[in-house]
C-alpha cells in the first residue's frame, strides 16, 4: 500500500509500504478514506526527527470503513464506518475509567515515561504506524473506533479523530466562568475550533490572537475579536482594553513549541538538527527547546486567579517557566493530550443536527495522499491560505 513515511528533517516521502494485517485478536483493519495533517505534524516535520526512524508511516487524524476483524471484535464490522481517535486506549483500565483515555495504563509507553500510545508519533509514543496510509491497523478496536453514520462526507465527522475533542478538552479545561472572557492564543484548527466551540457554549467574549491573515478573517467572519500580532503595537495593552484592564478569565495556547517571538529557543531548536539522532534526543529529553513566548503570553496575560489552558504540544524537559509569577498570580494551569472518549458523547450531536460548528468547510485543502509531501510543505509554510489540509486516497 501506499502511505506517507518520514524520512529527515522536511523530508516526507509517499512510499509503497506492507499492508498492515491482523496481530491481536482485538486488531482491526481500516481503509483510510481521509486522514488530516496535524499542526502537531508539522513538529515532526520540523523539530522532533530524533524521536522517528526512517520510514515511520505518519498520521493521527483517520477515518475510514472497516475491512476485517480480529477474532475478539463484535462492536464493529467489515463495512462499518468509523473514526479512529488519535490516542489507543483500551477502554477499561484505571485511568480510562476515570476519563484519562490519553493515559491508558495498557498503551503507555513506559520505556519514554510517557502516556498512551498515538497513531503515528515517534518513539515517544509507541512508534505505532499511522493513519495517512491506504490501511491502517488499529490495536484496541474493541473500544477504539467511533461508528458514524453513512451519508455526509468524511469531513462531518473526521474531526472526531482530534481537532474536535482536542478544542473542545481546552473550552472545558479554562474553566470560562458566566460572563466571562476568553482569549486564545493562536488561531490555527485547534485555536479556530476552540472559539467555535466557545462561542457555541455560549462564553460572552472570545479574543483570538494571531498573525497569519487567512486565519484571522477566518475567525472574525464567525464572530471572534481577533487581534493581529502584525498591526498591535501592545498586545498586552490591547488585551487589557478589552477586558477592564484586569486581563481575560482563561487563556488558551492552541500554539506550542514553535511559536513565533523565541529566537533562543529557535536556534537551541535547529541546532539539535544538526546533531546525531541519539544525542539529539537525548539532549532533547534533558534540556529546554521550546519555543515558550506562546506560554510566557498566556502566564502574563490572564486575569489574577485565571485558567491557562494549554492544548499546544510541548516537548522540551527542563524548559524555565516564570514560577514566581505563576504562584504570585495564583493561576490554574491545566493541559495534556485530548481525552478523545471522553468528549465524543458532547460532540456527536453537534454533528447530526447541523453543522453549528462549521466543520463541513473546515478544511482549506484536499490533497490526494500522493501529493502529501507538497501539503506539507504548504501547510509549514502556511502557503495560499492553508489551515486545515485532507489527505485522501488517489482516484483509480
Amino acid at each position: 500500500m501506499k502511505a506517507v513515511t518520514w524520512h529527515a528533517k522536511r523530508d516526507i516521502r509517499v512510499d509503497e509500504v506492507a499492508d498492515p494485517v491482523i496481530k491481536e485478536p482485538n486488531d482491526a483493519i481500516i481503509k483510510v478514506t481521509s486522514s488530516g495533517i496535524c499542526g502537531s505534524d508539522l513538529h515532526l516535520y520540523e523539530v522532533l526527527g530524533p524521536f522517528l526512524q526512517p520510514g515511520d508511516v505518519l498520521g493521527h487524524e483517520p477515518m475510514g470503513i472497516v475491512e476485517e476483524v480480529g477474532a475478539d471484535i463484535t462492536n464493529i464490522a467489515p463495512g462499518d464506518r468509523v473514526v479512529i481517535p488519535f490516542n489507543i486506549s483500551c477502554g477499561h483500565c484505571f485511568m480510562c475509567a476515570h476519563g484519562l483515555q490519553s493515559q491508558c495504563e495498557t498503551t503507555q509507553v513506559r520505556e519514554y515515561g510517557t502516556g498512551a500510545s498515538l497513531f503515528g508519533y515517534t518513539k515517544l509514543y509507541g512508534q505505532v504506524p499511522g493513519g495517512q496510509a491506504e490501511y491502517l491497523r488499529v490495536p484496541q478496536a474493541q473500544y477504539g473506533p467511533i461508528k458514524v453514520p453513512e451519508g455526509p462526507p468524511d469531513d462531518r465527522f473526521v474531526y472526531l479523530s482530534d481537532v474536535l475533542p482536542t478544542a473542545w478538552q481546552a473550552v472545558e479545561y479554562a474553566e470560562v466562568p458566566d460572563g466571562g472572557t476568553l482569549l486564545v492564543l493562536g488561531l490555527g484548527p485547534i485555536g479556530d475550533m476552540s472559539t467555535r466551540i466557545a462561542l457555541h457554549r455560549g462564553i460572552e467574549q472570545v479574543i483570538g490572537v494571531d498573525l497569519v491573515p487567512e486565519r484571522i478573517q477566518r475567525s472574525r467572519a464567525r464572530g471572534v475579536h481577533v487581534l493581529n500580532l502584525n498591526t498591535v503595537d501592545d498586545l498586552r495593552s490591547a488585551v487589557l482594553d478589552l477586558t477592564h484592564g484586569r486581563g481575560p478569565d482563561s487563556v488558551i495556547d492552541a500554539v506550542g513549541m514553535e511559536a513565533h517571538g523565541s529566537p533562543i529557543a529557535k536556534a537551541a531548536q535547529q541546532a539539535t538538527a544538526l546533531l546525531p539522532n541519539a544525542v539529539a534526543a537525548k539532549l532533547m529529553q534533558k534540556a529546554g527547546i521550546d519555543r515558550l513566548a506562546s506560554l510566557l503570553s498566556a502566564i502574563d496575560l490572564v486575569r489574577r486567579g485565571g485558567t491557562i489552558s494549554l492544548s499546544g504540544v510541548y516537548g522540551g524537559a527542563t524548559d524555565p517557566l516564570p514560577m514566581l509569577q505563576l504562584f504570585d498570580k495564583q493561576i490554574q494551569l491545566r493541559m495534556g493530550q485530548a481525552n478523545v472518549h471522553r468528549w465524543v458523547p458532547h460532540l456527536l450531536p453537534l454533528l447530526s443536527d447541523g453543522d453549528p460548528l462549521g466543520v463541513d468547510d473546515f478544511a482549506t485543502h484536499h490533497f490526494p495522499l500522493s501529493q502529501a509531501p507538497d501539503a506539507y510543505r504548504i501547510f509549514q509554510q502556511k502557503a495560499d491560505g492553508a489551515v486545515k489540509i485532507l489527505l485522501q486516497p488517489d482516484k483509480r
